[in-house]
């Protein structure tokens, strides 16, 4: 049965969604608080503190687990499509469709329809959220204080000291996190300056060139249909295949990227990201694709591949445009079966070799020592190659242009 005294937040248990629970008592007036925190690989202990946090605060909480769901249904779509924005694997924006679809299975399962959530008016999450609850629940009222209220870092942690709300940041440690298998970002505080310098402790995942392993280590990652399926010859659950790869290769200091992102809204933000498992599949990944695809398809799918990412990115997972998309993209991963070796060192993730039964190389054409590709026979397609630029040149020369 409805209720209209009772509110769903989807609940990370950061500073943001923490004081939405005394904001929606003392400024919207709800009498019950209902919160929802999505494992997508998050730390165990942020995951445990949510709920005691949500606990203190007076809430009814639910924990879900949905760490296979989201490597196998989302971080696997993504891997297909060599999933990119402005040169980092997409990780937080492709968790936001998950969390927002397992929020509305309970609002649904609980008669709840309206929702609120910490996103800020000037980030990515408050559109990719949303759009997720709109298209499952229509009908959703959606509340987002922070945005409605303006609301400024400094004062958030100072409202959450008032009003008892127990938080990690100060106004020293201003550090925003948000992490799941795929990939950590952080941000905030003189992170957001472009010429500042990360300090080492905002660091968990991934060690520095400079600390990480003096060795390098070969892997050898097996995919099928475009999926990897086992590493170094074992055979694991597509989440602890990510969560042993992103130990590995963050040994090596392997997938930590500084950038500047362009945000939605049109701004551009200075971000940090640690994503070692995704950096060492997405090479994998696109090795294998180039040795089973044709060149036409190469080619192709990169135009669908930096789309499909835009949608993404933006949020938009249930578009028929991206849905379309991934029927291309399923049709070429039928044949990206087979095996890549690479070597990890020093934060570099190099090739060494690649294998598929669908591999379409040929070691007698492409080698200088067969005759079995009569080079003769290219005698004409080269004379007549690039024909209309000649004959431009030769109008051009004759026109005195």
């Amino acid at each position: 049965m409805e209720n209209l005294n009772r509110v769903l937040l989807v609940y990370s248990g950061g500073l943001d969604t923490s004081i939405c629970i005394p904001l929606m008592r003392q400024e919207y007036g709800y009498q019950e608080i209902v919160t929802v925190t999505v494992d997508v690989g998050q730390d165990p202990k942020d995951i445990l503190q949510a709920a005691e946090k949500a606990k203190i605060l007076g809430t009814r909480h639910f924990t879900v687990d949905a760490k296979e769901e989201f490597i196998k249904d989302f971080c696997w779509t993504s891997l297909k499509a060599n999933g990119d924005y402005q040169g980092y694997p997409m990780s937080t924006s492709i968790a936001r469709p998950l969390i927002a679809k397992k929020a509305a299975e309970i609002a649904k399962n609980l008669g709840i329809k309206a929702f609120a959530h910490g996103c800020t008016g000037k980030g990515n999450d408050q559109y990719r959220i949303e759009f997720g609850i709109r298209v499952l629940l229509p009908e959703a009222v959606i509340h987002a204080p922070v945005r409605e209220r303006n609301m400024t870092r400094s004062w958030e942690i100072e409202y959450a000291i008032k009003n008892h709300v127990p938080i990690q940041q100060s106004l020293e440690k201003i550090w925003s996190i948000d992490e799941n298998l795929w990939g950590r970002s952080i941000e905030g505080g003189r992170l957001e300056e472009p010429d500042f310098q990360p300090p080492e402790e905002i660091f968990q995942w991934t060690k520095s060139q400079e600390s990480s392993l003096s060795s390098p280590q070969n892997l050898n990652l097996r995919f099928e249909s475009g999926e990897p399926v086992e590493l170094n010859g074992e055979k694991l659950s597509p989440a602890k295949l990510v969560i042993k790869l992103n130990e590995i290769a963050g040994q090596h200091g392997i997938g930590r990227i500084d950038i500047m992102e362009d945000r939605m809204m049109g701004l551009k933000v200075r971000e940090n990201y640690e994503c070692p498992a995704a950096t060492v599949l997405l090479k994998a990944h696109k090795a294998l694709e180039n040795l089973v695809l044709t060149r036409e398809e190469i080619r192709f799918k990169a135009i669908i591949d930096q789309e499909w990412s835009r949608l993404a990115y933006e949020g938009l997972w249930w578009d028929p445009l991206k849905q379309n998309l991934e029927a291309f993209i399923e049709a070429t991963q039928k044949r990206v079966t087979g095996a890549v070796q690479l070597k990890l060192f020093k934060g570099v993730v190099t090739v060494q070799g690649r294998t598929s039964d669908w591999a379409l190389y040929s070691e007698d054409l492409a080698s200088f020592d067969t005759t079995t590709f009569d080079q003769r026979e290219s005698t004409g397609s080269v004379k007549n190659f690039g024909l209309q630029s000649r004959m431009f040149e030769q109008l051009k020369n004759k026109k005195g242009m």
